[in-house]
C-alpha cells in the first residue's frame, strides 16, 4: 500500500480524479455499496463534463466504468478509493473510514490516506495448528483480507498457498507409524518450516511484522524454525476456534498484544527522541520540520495524533508559516499531512504518538538523517 501510495502522489495529471465511497464489508449492508458509488460517479461525470472537453470526460469516464463494471461488492472493506486520470484508473479497497467526496485536481487526494496508513499497525497474523496454517492479513483491529488458493498474490509462489494443510504429520521416511513424542516434534516442525518458507515468501513483498496464534507447544516449534524471529512483534496462545473461527474473529483475539506493540512502540520512540536530541538531529520547529521533510532529511516524524495545523506553504521557498484562519486563500488546512507525505515520500516513516506523552508543548518532532 505505501508503494501505491506513494506512486499515486507522485502523478501528476489534469485532471486527477479521486473518488472516495464509504463501502461494507458484510451482507446486506454491503447492498448499499453498488448505490453509493453510482451516486460518486454521478457526481463525477457531471463535474468532468461541465469542466473538461468531450475527449478528456469520455476517456476518464469509460475508463472508471471498465474498472468499476464487474466489482463484487462483496469483497469490500471499509472504503472504496479510486484514482483516474485519461491513462489509468486504480481501484483500492481500504481498511479506512473516510468522507464520501469526488476530489477533481493536478494531484491526487492522498493525504488523507497516507495519514491513516501510516498511524495504523500493519501485520500478518499467522495462525498455527497441527493440522492446518492460516494467514490474515490486518491493520489495527480491521481484517483486510485472509489469504486463500484463489489470491491472486499466491498465484505463482514457490512455497505453498495458503492455508496451509499438514498432509504428513504422522508420515515418517520408512512409512511406518511412529507417533512417540519426539518424532511428532520433528514432523511439526518440519510442518511450521514450510509454513513459514511461504510467510517468508509473502513478506518479502511487503515487509511486515508478524503475529504468532496457535497453542504454546506450536509456537514454540514455530519460533525456532522460522527464519526471521525479529519479525515476530507478539504471540498470543490463548485464541479459540483457530481453524474454523473468522478472520475478524482471529484479529479480535489478537488486540491486547497488538496494543502492546503499540505502547513498546511509544516509550521506544521516547528514548530515540533523547537520543536524536543528545546527538542535534532533532527539529521540533514546525518551519524547520517541513523544510528537512521537504528536502529529504527526515528519517522518522513523531507527531501527536490528532495534530492537525493551518498554513501557507511556498513549495518553492520551502517556507511555512502558521495561519489561524484554515479557510483564508493560499491556506492548506493540515501543513502537518504535507510533512507526513513529504517524510514517507521521501523514504522516512511517521509515528503517531498518544497525546499524553506527546503533549501540547512538542505534538512534533522529527529525527533527521544528518
Amino acid at each position: 500500500m505505501k508503494a501505491t501510495l506513494k506512486s499515486l502522489r507522485e502523478t501528476k495529471a489534469n485532471p486527477a480524479v479521486s473518488i472516495f465511497v464509504k463501502t461494507h464489508r458484510a451482507h446486506p449492508a454491503n447492498e448499499q455499496d453498488p448505490i453509493a458509488l453510482k451516486n460518486q460517479l454521478k457526481v463525477v461525470e457531471d463535474r468532468l463534463t461541465k469542466e473538461y472537453d468531450k475527449s478528456t470526460s469520455t476517456t476518464i469516464l469509460d475508463k472508471i466504468h471498465a474498472k468499476t463494471s464487474e466489482l463484487n461488492h462483496n469483497y469490500n472493506l471499509d472504503t472504496l478509493a479510486i484514482f483516474a486520470s485519461t491513462d489509468d484508473v486504480q481501484v483500492i479497497r481500504m481498511p479506512i473510514d473516510t468522507t464520501e467526496r469526488v476530489v477533481i485536481s493536478d494531484s491526487f487526494a492522498t493525504r488523507d490516506l497516507v495519514r491513516d496508513m501510516a498511524s495504523a499497525v500493519h501485520y500478518y497474523t499467522v495462525v498455527l495448528t497441527r493440522d492446518k496454517a492460516r494467514l490474515i492479513e490486518a491493520s489495527n483491529d480491521r481484517v483486510i483480507r485472509e489469504f486463500d488458493k484463489d489470491d491472486d498474490a499466491q498465484n505463482n509462489m514457490e512455497s505453498i498457498a495458503f492455508p496451509v494443510e499438514n498432509n504428513g504429520l504422522h508420515t515418517t521416511s520408512d512409512g511406518g507409524s511412529d507417533r512417540s513424542a519426539s518424532n511428532e516434534s520433528s514432523h511439526l516442525k518440519e510442518y511450521f518450516n514450510q509454513v513459514d518458507k511461504s510467510v517468508q515468501e509473502l513478506w518479502g513483498e511487503h515487509k511486515m511484522p508478524l503475529v504468532i496464534v496457535g497453542d504454546a507447544k506450536n509456537i514454540g516449534y514455530y519460533k525456532e524454525v522460522c527464519d526471521r524471529p525479529e519479525n515476530i512483534i507478539a504471540t498470543v496462545s490463548n485464541a479459540t476456534n483457530l481453524e474454523d473461527g473468522s478472520a475478524q474473529h482471529i484479529v479480535d483475539s489478537v488486540q491486547e498484544a497488538v496494543e502492546e506493540y503499540r505502547t513498546s512502540l511509544h516509550h521506544a520512540a521516547l528514548g530515540e527522541i533523547d537520543k536524536a536530541r543528545g546527538a542535534n538531529m532533532l527539529q521540533t520547529d514546525l518551519q524547520e520540520v517541513y523544510r528537512s521533510a521537504f528536502q529529504g532529511a527526515g528519517e522518522t516524524l513523531y507527531v501527536r495524533r490528532g495534530y492537525i495545523q493551518s498554513a501557507k506553504i511556498d513549495e518553492k521557498a520551502q517556507t511555512l508559516s502558521i495561519a489561524n484562519d484554515a479557510t483564508a486563500e493560499g491556506v492548506t488546512d493540515d501543513a502537518v499531512g504535507e510533512i507526513i507525505e513529504h517524510v514517507i515520500h521521501n523514504g522516512g516513516e511517521a509515528v503517531f504518538m498518544p497525546q499524553d506523552i506527546m503533549g501540547e508543548d512538542q505534538p512534533i518532532a522529527l529525527v533527521t538523517r544528518y
